[in-house]
C-alpha cells in the first residue's frame, strides 16, 4: 500500500539525548510511566579461550598482516639494491632489524598491550574509539574536530580496503614467475579473473568460506615460519638482526635512503588496524595469545629467513619470499599463498560493509541496500553498492599499476594515515577516560608519534608514484559524509522551529471528530516530542486515525550496541495510543517488526502484531531554499545522496505492503 503528497513541512526536530539515550519528553505531572525492557543478555559476553576460537582468530583478523612478507621485504631492500648493487651485511641486518621493531612497537606495544584496552562495550575498531573520545569531551569543538579525526581515519580505512585486495592477489601471483620466467605477460589477467570471482562470490555470504579460513591461515603460518626456521638454522647469524642496533645503525648511516624505505617497512604492519577492528567479535585475549604465540614468531622467522637467503644468495633478491621454497615446492606455495591472499581480501571486503553500516547509523552516511546472508548472524551482510565500488577501484588499481611493487606506493599512506589517527584519539582516551597522567600520555604516545610521522611522511613522498589514490579517495569520501551530516543536521534544525508539541495534540484529541477504524497504526518519528508529519498528513487528507496508535522512534546510539535491558522505552499517552523508542547502537543492525514483537509482554499490547501493522512513513523531497544554508555543490552533493538513498523501510526492513509512505518537501 502506498500513498503520496507534497507539501512543504516542518519535521524531525533535534533529539534530546542524556548520556547517549534518548529520553521521553514530560508530558504533565499525571503522564504514565516509562517502562524500558529488551533482550535479558549479560552486559559482556564471556568469550571462552580454546583452539576453535584461535584458529578462527587466525583466519578473520591475520590475512592481511599475515601476508605482508610476499612484498614487505623485498620492497624495503629494493630501495636499496637500487641505489647501490653490493649489499652489504649490515644493511640486511638492518632492513630485518627495522622491519622486526615496527611488528613490536606498532602492533604488539601500540596495539595489541595499550589500544585494544579502549573498548567501547567491548566493541573496538576507530569508529568505537572515536565515541569513546567525543563521549570524554565536554566542548563542542573538541567532538567535532575528534570526529573530523575519526572520519578521515575511517575514509583512509575505506582506501586501504580497496588496496588490498589489488596488491596482495598481485603479489601472491608474481610468484609464479619464480617457476615460470615467461607467465609475466599473463599475472594481470589471472589477478583481475581471481578478484573478479571474489568480488561476485560475496552476495553468498562469508559463512561456508569462513569455515576454511582459520585452518588454510594456521598451514600459512606454519608454512612460512618453518621456512624461514630452515633458512635461520643453516645461517644463524642472522638471529643478531633483532638487536635494535642494527636498526638505528641504518638509519644514522643511510639517513635519506633509511627515510624512503621506511616507506616499505611499514607494509610489514598493515592490518593492525583489524586486530582492534575485531575485538567485539573475539574478545581481547584470543586476538593477543595469536599474535604473541604464533603469528608473531611465524612473521619473525620469515622475515629473518629472507634475510638470511638474500645474504647467502643475493640473486633471490627480485623475490626472497618465494625463493625460500625449494623448486619444487614453489607451485603449491603460490596456490596457498592466494587462498592467503583471498582470505586477506575477504576480511577487508567484509569490514568495509560493516563500516559502511556504522557509518549510516552515526549519520555519516546515506542508508544503503544491506542484504543479510544469514539468518542467524547479524553481522555477516552484503551491501551491492560497496561491493561494486571496491571491485571496481581493486581493478582499475591492477590494471593501472600492474605489479603489487609499483601498488605498495598507493598502500602505506592509507595505512599510516590511520595509524596517526588511532594514535590522536587514543591520546584523548587515556588521559581524560582513563585519567592518565599527562607526563605519562606524552611519553608513551609520543613515542608513537615518532613511529607513526616518519611512516606516513616517507610514504608522503610516494604521492605522485600512487599515494595520491588512497589521499583522493579518503579526501572524497570525507567531503561526502560531511556533507550528508551537515545536510541532515539543517533539515533537523529547521523542522524543530514548526513542529507540533504532542501534548497539544493530545490534549485537543478528546474534542476532536476524527473518525476511529479499526486496526493499529504505526508512525514512524524521529522526535518523540513531537507528533509525526505522518499522522498530520493522514488526518489532513484521509480524516481517520487507528483505534491504536503507536508513535515509534529509532534512536542510533553513538555507542557500539544498545544496554541490555533498555532495548526499548514505551509508555502509555492517552487509552490506545503509546509512544514508543527502539534503540540501536552503530554496530547494530535494525529489525524493527522483530524488535516490536518485545512489546506483547506488555499488558496494554498482548494483541500487538508487528507485521498486519500499518507503517506510516515520509519520504523527503530535498529542494534548494531562496536563501540556501548551504553551499551550491555541497547541496548537489546532499541531494544527490539523497535521491539514491535506501528507503528507511528496507533499512528497518519492515514489510513493503504494510508500508504507506507519504511524501514532504523540504527546502534547505
Amino acid at each position: 500500500m502506498s500513498s503520496t503528497s507534497s507539501e512543504e513541512t516542518q519535521d524531525e526536530p533535534t533529539e534530546d539525548i542524556e548520556n547517549g539515550i534518548a529520553v521521553l519528553p514530560s508530558l504533565d505531572e499525571e503522564s504514565q510511566e516509562v517502562t524500558e525492557f529488551g533482550t535479558d543478555q549479560p552486559e559482556h559476553k564471556i568469550r571462552p579461550l580454546n583452539a576453535a576460537i584461535l584458529m578462527t582468530v587466525l583466519g578473520v583478523v591475520y590475512g592481511d598482516i599475515g601476508t605482508s612478507p610476499i612484498y614487505a621485504f623485498r620492497s624495503t631492500i629494493m630501495v636499496v639494491s637500487n641505489h647501490h648493487n653490493d649489499l652489504q651485511r649490515w644493511e640486511v641486518f638492518g632492513i630485518v632489524s627495522l622491519i622486526f621493531w615496527a611488528l613490536i612497537l606498532v602492533v604488539t606495544l601500540k596495539y595489541v598491550t595499550l589500544v585494544m584496552r579502549a573498548d567501547h562495550n567491548g566493541e573496538g575498531g576507530i569508529l568505537a574509539l572515536m565515541s569513546l573520545a567525543q563521549r570524554v569531551t565536554k566542548k563542542t569543538s573538541g567532538k567535532v574536530l575528534l570526529g573530523i579525526v575519526g572520519i578521515a581515519g575511517t575514509c583512509l580505512f575505506f582506501g586501504d580496503g580497496m588496496i588490498t585486495p589489488a596488491v596482495s592477489v598481485l603479489s601472491a601471483i608474481e610468484g609464479l614467475e619464480v617457476s615460470i620466467p615467461g607467465i609475466q605477460e599473463f599475472i594481470v589477467p589471472m589477478a583481475l579473473i581471481i578478484l573478479v570471482a571474489l568480488f561476485s562470490m560475496q552476495s553468498k555470504g562469508t559463512e561456508k568460506i569462513g569455515k576454511v579460513f582459520g585452518p588454510v591461515m594456521f598451514l600459512w603460518f606454519s608454512s612460512i615460519g618453518v621456512l624461514g626456521l630452515l633458512q635461520v638454522i643453516q645461517h644463524p647469524f642472522i638471529l643478531a638482526a633483532l638487536s635494535p642496533h642494527y636498526a638505528i645503525s641504518f638509519v644514522i648511516h643511510h639517513e635519506w635512503m633509511a627515510f624512503l624505505a621506511l616507506g616499505s617497512v611499514v607494509l610489514a604492519v598493515t592490518g593492525a588496524e583489524a586486530l582492534y577492528a575485531d575485538m567485539g567479535h573475539f574478545g581481547r585475549n584470543p586476538i593477543r595469545y595469536a599474535w604473541i604465540f604464533f603469528v608473531l614468531p611465524s612473521l619473525t622467522l620469515n622475515y629473518m629467513g629472507q634475510g638470511a637467503l638474500v645474504l647467502s644468495h643475493p640473486e633471490t633478491v627480485n623475490n626472497p619470499f618465494f625463493y625460500l621454497a625449494p623448486h619444487w615446492l614453489n607451485i603449491p606455495l603460490v596456490i596457498l599463498s592466494t587462498f592467503a591472499t583471498v582470505i586477506a581480501s575477504q576480511a577487508g571486503i567484509s569490514g568495509g560493509f560493516s563500516l559502511a553500516r556504522q557509518l549510516t547509523q552515526l549519520g555519516y552516511f546515506p542508508r544503503l541496500r544491506v542484504l543479510h546472508t544469514n539468518a542467524e548472524e547479524e553481522g555477516q551482510i552484503y551491501i551491492p553498492d560497496v561491493n561494486h565500488a571496491l571491485m571496481l577501484g581493486a581493478l582499475l588499481l591492477i590494471v593501472s599499476f600492474r605489479s603489487s611493487e609499483a601498488l605498495a606506493a598507493a598502500y602505506g599512506i592509507a595505512v599510516t594515515g590511520t595509524f596517526i589517527c588511532t594514535t590522536i584519539l587514543s591520546c584523548v582516551v587515556f588521559s581524560k577516560l582513563y585519567k592518565w597522567p599527562v607526563y605519562k600520555v606524552a611519553f608513551i604516545f609520543g613515542l608513537f608519534f615518532c613511529v607513526d610521522i616518519p611512516f606516513f611522511t616517507a610514504n608522503a613522498l610516494k604521492i605522485p608514484q600512487g599515494g595520491w589514490v588512497p589521499l583522493l579517495l579518503g579526501i572524497g569520501l570525507t567531503i561526502m559524509m560531511t556533507s550528508w551530516n551537515k545536510g541532515r543536521n539543517i533539515i533537523i534544525t529547521k523542522r524543530a522551529k514548526g513542529a507540533l508539541p504532542i501534548a497539544s495534540f493530545l490534549a485537543r484529541l478528546p474534542q476532536s471528530k476524527i473518525t476511529r477504524v479499526s486496526g493499529t497504526a504505526i508512525f514512524m518519528t524521529p522526535d518523540p516530542s513531537s507528533i509525526p508529519n505522518s499522522l498530520i498528513h493522514n488526518l489532513r487528507h484521509n480524516k481517520v486515525l487507528h483505534d491504536h496508535v503507536l508513535f515509534v522512534t529509532i534512536e542510533n546510539l553513538k555507542q557500539p550496541e544498545a544496554e541490555y535491558g533498555h532495548r526499548i522505552a514505551m509508555r502509555q499517552l492517552a487509552p490506545n495510543i503509546f509512544q514508543v523508542i527502539v534503540r540501536y547502537g552503530f554496530m547494530e543492525m535494525p529489525n524493527l517488526p522483530k524488535v516490536l514483537e518485545l512489546l506483547k509482554q506488555q499488558p496494554q499490547l498482548d494483541f500487538f502484531d508487528p507485521l498486519q501493522a500499518s507503517y506510516f512513513t515520509t519520504r523527503e523531497q530535498i529542494v534548494a531554499a531562496a536563501i540556501p544554508q548551504m553551499s551550491k555543490w555541497r547541496m548537489s552533493l546532499f541531494m544527490f545522496m539523497n535521491r539514491n538513498a535506501s528507503p528507511v523501510t528496507d533499512f528497518l526492513r519492515i514489510p513493503a505492503d504494510r508500508v504507506v509512505e507519504l511524501a514532504v518537501r523540504v527546502s534547505i
